[in-house]
């Protein structure tokens, strides 16, 4: 028996975990996995849900397959300069088979998807952990399950992180949840490649691996990649895995390792797979460069403050600081916040800001672990950390702004894959505490008890925080109530409920927290107009428009409220600013053609009407409205047509069926106007208007009783409504007059 054999027995017996089997072990993570988020399984679509699933038309099956390859994960063409650049097909294909199954937009389909998806990762896990600890081991079946109680406890602290919720219960999350399956499987792929050299030969040195696991190593890695970014680091974990497990080089002492010991063949078949890893991780970069349009995603300062602060000094000094608060979010993730930016974390700009020590503070207790990883006595424990921070640091190595400019501050559904990495490290810990101070291991195991226990219940909690926008929102002040991202989201939320006082009051916030946020300036204007404070809500999007001159929303809206302030001339000027900006604008035509309609211009309020519903053909008021003006003009074919092919786009549209019905009528068609009245009466029954105008119609057909029927129905509905009460009143004369001559 080899000296790493007896060192694994010797450090076994005095684990205080018991040895699950591996059903029982996969059961249990199963059950924790799944119960920490299950009460996310009814939620809404929340925050950039909306953009990425509800607005997304790739998810429509009416969008060929193959527009997925040439699209951004928002459903946005990868060669446009707004685009993000994130490229993530296979993640996109299964929010369309999410979307195919439930039949339309149904968040709980997704919702499960996702619950179900980080159930397997933490099994996969659990078994990338088994055959890491049995490598790092020596030991001679390294697909045994002896060391099952190290990998048990690893996959259970993943499974209950708190952290991982936003990844979890946020519909968006799937892209780190599938991406970090296929890590998984591609790491483990790795390691299974070397099972039978290790069982063979576990003392004698290095024999050839397996290399069709290699490949499909390979084949997971751009799996991975497809899902999301992340997944190309995995094949750095591999090099790591094996220099330090495989070849045993000795970081701080190569020429101690046994790779002074290995023959030619073997060395040469090590610098083989590192080879091979290497150009994959360069030709599968180098593909992901030229998706994107071989060129970043164009991020703002509002992004990302620390990558556009002056001076390198600083920039690296908030980097740090930035990484210190991530590690801080995995030891103690009790303050989670949806969004990061805009004031969440202030940039360190002076030197007196007590901040400044936190990196300092950060990089010496990181130098110290490193030391203490790389010259611990046990070469296994020392590998092993080795391999664990690796696994912390290689997947967050996208984020960390080095290699290029990110466009958030911090993301916690990043720290999905490096908390693996932390749980690795926390269960090495434990070990080794309980090895060196045997009397504490009690205490030690009721500590952890009570951190997992602690850890399921915050993700409980905090997955129901994210089972609606209101509660997800407000529940960003008490963590970040610097962020003006978060007041203007909160205030956003008010607004959709119908609560303006209170949207203005979080939209100003949000304006004084970050004077130059355009976003809650539009949306403030908006109220204000609504509310028929016209000046100050021109003096806002002025100022909106200044900030951002491209801002084609809010040039948009200052055209619709210039024209409620009579200024023609200035309004037409914003509404072309607008399209010159966004040409494909329908909702700014829309709004053209009513300013060209009040001007007397009908010609054109047609004209731009109709560029409108060329680019949204459903667009509901361009079609009413110009079926309206053609009526109102005399030109009662066109407007018929118009009515006609509106509704062969939008069927049984109440305002449409009720146009085209008055237009009918008009042309004594009485009977086809029926029909549409009814059409229209039965999408809004509520509606005293359809009432009375199907009441004249029968009226003037000669349906007297019918139209009493219709008169009634609308005075009841709208007792006040003067027309309706002359009309009735001349019907019952009518009738009168009727029963009389009878007489």
């Amino acid at each position: 028996m080899c000296a790493g054999t007896v060192e694994r027995h010797q450090r076994e017996r005095v684990l205080p975990i018991p040895c699950p089997s591996h059903t029982q072990a996969r059961l249990v993570i199963a059950l924790s996995a799944f119960t920490c988020f299950c009460n996310s399984y009814d939620g809404d679509f929340v925050f950039d849900d909306a953009e990425a699933i509800v607005g997304n038309k790739d998810l429509r099956p009416e969008t060929p397959l193959l527009q997925l390859f040439k699209h951004d994960f928002w459903g946005s063409p990868l060669n446009l300069n707004s685009s993000h650049k994130s490229y993530r097909p296979l993640t996109v294909l299964t929010f369309r088979l999410n979307y195919l199954l439930s039949g339309g937009l149904d968040s709980r389909g997704f919702h499960l998807g996702n619950i179900l998806l980080h159930t397997v990762v933490c099994c996969l896990f659990y078994d990338v952990c088994c055959l890491l600890i049995c490598h790092l081991s020596a030991q001679a079946q390294p697909t045994s399950l002896q060391r099952a109680p190290e990998a048990f406890l690893t996959a259970l602290l993943f499974s209950v992180h708190p952290v991982h919720t936003e990844a979890v219960a946020g519909i968006v999350g799937r892209a780190d949840l599938l991406c970090a399956a296929f890590f998984f499987l591609s790491f483990s792929s790795y390691m299974k490649a070397f099972n039978a050299a290790l069982s063979q030969s576990h003392c004698k040195g290095l024999k050839l691996c397996s290399w069709r696991w290699v490949i499909l190593s390979v084949v997971f890695s751009i799996t991975a990649t497809l899902s999301k970014e992340q997944g190309i680091t995995v094949l750095g974990l591999c090099i790591v895995y094996d220099t330090v497990a495989i070849f045993r080089l000795d970081l701080l002492h190569p020429w101690r390792s046994n790779a002074r010991n290995v023959k030619g063949q073997e060395f040469g078949d090590f610098i083989k797979r590192q080879a091979v890893l290497c150009m994959a991780l360069l030709a599968i970069a180098h593909v992901r460069w030229r998706a994107m349009g071989s060129g970043p995603p164009a991020f703002t300062p509002d992004d990302n403050p620390a990558s556009f602060a002056e001076g390198l000094l600083v920039r690296t000094i908030n980097y740090n600081y930035i990484y210190a608060l991530n590690v801080c979010l995995l030891l103690c993730p009790w303050w989670l916040c949806f969004d990061w930016s805009m004031g969440c974390v202030p940039l360190i700009t002076s030197a007196f800001d007590w901040r400044i020590a936190v990196p300092l503070i950060f990089w010496i207790i990181l130098t110290g672990f490193t030391q203490q990883a790389l010259q611990g006595k046990c070469e296994r424990e020392r590998r092993l950390l080795i391999m664990a921070v690796a696994l912390l640091f290689l997947p967050f190595l996208p984020a960390s702004n080095l290699l290029f400019r990110v466009g958030f501050v911090v993301a916690e559904r990043l720290l999905y894959l490096p908390s693996a990495g932390f749980s690795l490290l926390v269960t090495t810990g434990f070990i080794r505490l309980c090895q060196t101070r045997p009397s504490a291991q009690r205490s030690m195991t009721a500590f952890l008890a009570i951190l997992v226990l602690s850890h399921w219940a915050r993700c409980v909690h905090r997955a129901s925080q994210w089972g609606t926008e209101q509660e997800l929102f407000r529940s960003g002040l008490s963590v970040c109530p610097l962020n003006a991202k978060v007041h203007y989201n909160v205030g956003k939320n008010w607004a959709d409920m119908g609560n303006n006082t209170l949207a203005v009051k979080y939209y100003r916030r949000a304006i004084g927290l970050h004077p130059h946020y355009v976003q809650p300036m539009n949306n403030l204007g908006n109220i204000l107009k609504e509310h028929n404070h016209l000046i100050e809500a021109e003096e806002v999007l002025r100022r909106a428009v200044s900030i951002q001159k491209d801002f084609a929303a809010a040039w948009m809206n200052l055209g619709i409220v210039q024209n409620s302030l009579g200024k023609t001339a200035e309004a037409e000027l914003s509404y072309r600013t607008a399209l010159h900006y966004r040409r494909r604008y329908p909702d700014c035509l829309y709004n053209l053609g009513r300013l060209y309609l009040d001007a007397q211009r009908p010609t054109e309020a047609l004209a731009a009407w109709r560029e409108a519903t060329l680019l949204q053909p459903d667009h509901r008021m361009a079609w009413h409205n110009t079926v309206v003006l053609f009526d109102q003009l005399g030109k009662l074919q066109e407007a018929e047509d118009a009515a006609r092919e509106a509704l062969r786009i939008t069927p049984d549209e109440p305002s449409l069926c009720f146009s085209i019905a008055n237009v009918l009528g008009k042309q004594n068609k009485y009977q086809e106007a029926e029909e549409f009245f009814l059409k229209a009466i039965q999408g809004n029954l509520s509606s005293a208007f359809y009432h009375g105008n199907l009441a004249v119609l029968y009226h003037r057909w000669g349906k007297l009783e019918e139209a009493r029927t219709q008169y009634r129905l609308s005075l009841e509905l709208d007792p006040s409504d003067k027309g309706t009460q002359d009309n009735y009143a001349m019907l019952l004369r009518r009738m009168t007059a009727n029963a009389d001559m009878k007489t």
